[in-house]
């Protein structure tokens, strides 16, 4: 064989393991950017009909009585947050589950176990995806101090405003403790902590966005003002 020849045989082989690989990222990204998304969307679809089956049921008699501990990967809570309602239609809302696995997070937002419970005195930690799974936690960058966060329990409303938002590493679990970034203080306050990965596209870094307890409602009252003036676009 010619050099010449032998030189264009090499350049075609390259050009095809290019163009193999290429197809290969693509594919990549469409499962990573969009098929995860289905699979999340299930997910969420069979989580809100078993929550909605386990609120509906009688609660205990005893209100002393602590509910049984959850699984991990079931429906804890709805997450509302009326500064991402972009769409009146389809208002954000996702169910958070126990726990923050890979498992875990493939289904939704999901409750750091070590954390404390929705109105609790000390530390909701509350993790989420940015851009696959649904990423329920992409726009969390567009949060402000004073935006509200709700979430929704079986019997009870309980609303938190943004104090603040911070980028960190992912070594920084001081965040997540009881009072934030304080160890060995007793929490005085029921504070919320939502974390996710930063930049878009990068786990190099944590977004942190930490909130306060304002308002706790009861159900059987209605709805909180934080979303029934977000509804009527206030």
């Amino acid at each position: 064989m010619r050099f010449g020849d032998a030189v264009r045989t090499a350049l075609r082989g390259v050009g095809q393991t290019l163009i193999t690989v290429g197809v290969v990222l693509l594919l990549f990204c469409v499962y990573e950017l969009k098929i995860t998304n289905l699979v999340t969307e299930r997910e969420q679809e069979q989580l809100r009909e078993e929550l909605a089956q386990a609120w509906a049921e009688p609660p205990p008699p005893d209100p002393a009585v602590r509910p049984a501990a959850v699984e991990l990967g079931e429906g804890i809570a709805v997450l509302r947050i009326p500064r991402l309602d972009d769409d009146a239609d389809d208002p954000y809302a996702t169910v958070v589950v126990e726990g923050t696995s890979p498992a875990d997070l493939k289904k939704g937002p999901g409750r750091l176990v070590e954390s404390d419970r929705p109105g609790e005195l000390g530390n909701l930690v509350i993790s989420g995806h940015r851009t696959t799974y649904g990423a329920p936690f992409a726009d969390l960058d567009r949060l402000a101090p004073g935006d509200a966060v709700v979430v929704e329990t079986r019997d009870t409303w309980y609303t938190y405003r943004v104090t603040g938002t911070e980028i960190v590493a992912p070594s920084a679990v001081e965040v997540t403790l009881p009072v934030p970034k304080r160890p060995g203080v007793e929490p005085t306050e029921s504070v919320l902590t939502l974390t996710t990965c930063h930049p878009r596209y990068s786990a190099r870094q944590r977004m942190v966005v930490f909130a306060r307890l304002d308002e706790t409602l009861a159900k059987s009252d209605g709805d909180p003002a934080a979303l029934t003036v977000a509804a009527g676009g206030g």
